[in-house]
């Protein structure tokens, strides 16, 4: 794991960040109601009423939505309604299983071509969990798989950044350390919450990565470990993750993204606002 030695460096104060980061609102919340596929497309008019009027500046996907034959048109006519862009998407696949590389680097062409078509920027890439510690065989092939994944989201202008859940994490970063060895040119798009709960420590995690952090996911948790239900209500650090961002010179887009494992107290829409709030408030954006 990455050493709190790495703390030592003196933080900055809590000076604004440039004003360029964009801030999205990933639908998980909305999407968690949709299983096993996630595909919250019943709702999104909900999706986009929410985050507009909670004050996010974009709306993140997950593929899934995506993968339906009339998702640009119904995206563009809630983009236009809301004033809201779609900013980007998540998106799962495992890239270390041979066998799926080429469903899987079709299924990218198609995100990725319809990303492009409304307009958006961003793909969170998922490599997949094997359930177990990957050989290095799958580690190569999930390189591979990523560097062609990499060469068609530059066909499109899409940019691409590796996204954390906690298997990436563990057996000290050996996922990931792969990945970065084997594609040098990957970003990294870190969820906050999911490197604590790898025992990471996020500000760490900044120090070292800075300069290949290109995107954020934003999640709150309480002294328990549980999620609270908006940013800000937890015990998370977030003005030392600000000060760390501003200390490597951090530029990039974030997202918060909500996700509840009890029953809300109050609307989802409350919780966006509070969220955001809080947001602007730590980290100027």
């Amino acid at each position: 794991m990455l050493s709190g030695a790495m703390l030592s460096q003196p933080l900055l104060s809590a000076a604004p960040m440039g004003g360029q980061t964009v801030l999205s609102g990933h639908l998980w919340v909305y999407a968690s109601r949709f299983p096993p596929h996630w595909d919250c497309t019943p709702i999104l008019d909900e999706v986009f009423s929410d985050l507009s009027s909670a004050g996010l500046q974009g709306v993140e996907l997950m593929e899934s939505v995506l993968r339906r034959e009339d998702a640009v048109p119904r995206l563009n006519a809630l983009v236009s309604r809301y004033s809201l862009p779609v900013t980007g998407t998540s998106y799962y696949g495992d890239m270390w299983d041979a066998a799926q590389r080429q469903q899987i680097l079709d299924d990218v062409e198609l995100i990725v071509t319809r990303l492009a078509a409304l307009n958006a920027t961003h793909i969170g890439l998922t490599v997949g969990d094997a359930g177990r510690r990957k050989t290095d065989q799958e580690l190569d092939t999930q390189a591979q798989v990523l560097a062609e994944v990499l060469d068609i989201c530059k066909r499109y202008g899409i940019q691409p950044n590796m996204h954390n859940h906690t298997v990436e994490l563990m057996d000290d970063g050996r996922d990931l350390k792969a990945m970065i060895r084997g594609v040098p040119e990957l970003k990294l798009g870190p969820d906050i919450n999911w490197l604590m709960r790898a025992g990471v420590d996020p500000v760490a995690f900044i120090y070292t990565y800075g300069d290949k952090i290109t995107y954020l996911h934003l999640r709150d948790q309480n002294s328990a470990g549980q999620w609270t239900e908006a940013v800000g209500d937890g015990v998370t650090d977030f003005p030392a993750i600000a000060n760390a961002l501003r200390e490597v010179g951090f530029t990039g887009d974030a997202a918060i993204e909500l996700a509840f494992e009890g029953t809300p107290t109050v609307p989802v829409k409350a919780s966006w606002v509070r969220s955001r709030r809080y947001v602007k408030k730590i980290f100027n954006w």
